[in-house]
C-alpha cells in the first residue's frame, strides 16, 4: 500500500501562486507515475500534470502549460505542483495520484489517491 498526503492548498487572489506538495509513504516505487488531478464542484476529475519518477518526463494539458510545473524529490518521496498566474477557473480540489497508467492523462489508470487539498482562487 501507498499513502499519499497533499498539502499546500489555500485561498489566493487571481494572478497569485501556490505550491502543492504530495508526500508518499509505504511501498513506494521508483517506477511510479505521479499525477495531479483536480475536481471542481459539478465537474469531472481533470488531469493537471504528471511526472515519471524514473526519468522525470513531465506531461501537462494545454490549460496548464506555462503556468504549472510538476517536479519531484525522490529522496523525500515528494512531488510538487508549482502553480503560477492562478485563475478563478483553477478553483478545485487537487488530488495527487500514483500508479502505472497506460495513459498518464486518464485518472482510471492510477491506483493510489490522496484525499485532496482545496485550492480557491478569488477574482
Amino acid at each position: 500500500q501507498v499513502q499519499l498526503v497533499e498539502s499546500g492548498g489555500g485561498l489566493v487572489q487571481a494572478g497569485g501562486s501556490l505550491r502543492l506538495s504530495c508526500a508518499a509513504s509505504g511501498r513506494t516505487s521508483s517506477s511510479y507515475v505521479m499525477g495531479w488531478f483536480r475536481q471542481a464542484p459539478g465537474k469531472e476529475r481533470e488531469f493537471v500534470a504528471a511526472i515519471v519518477r524514473s526519468n522525470s518526463n513531465t506531461y501537462y494539458p494545454d490549460s496548464a502549460k506555462g503556468r504549472f510545473t510538476i517536479s519531484r524529490d525522490n529522496a523525500k518521496n515528494t512531488v510538487y505542483l508549482q502553480m503560477n498566474d492562478l485563475k478563478p477557473e483553477d478553483t478545485a480540489v487537487y488530488y495527487c495520484a500514483a500508479g502505472w497508467p497506460e495513459n498518464v492523462r486518464r485518472s482510471s489508470g492510477y491506483i493510489y489517491w490522496g484525499d485532496g487539498t482545496q485550492v480557491t482562487v478569488s477574482s
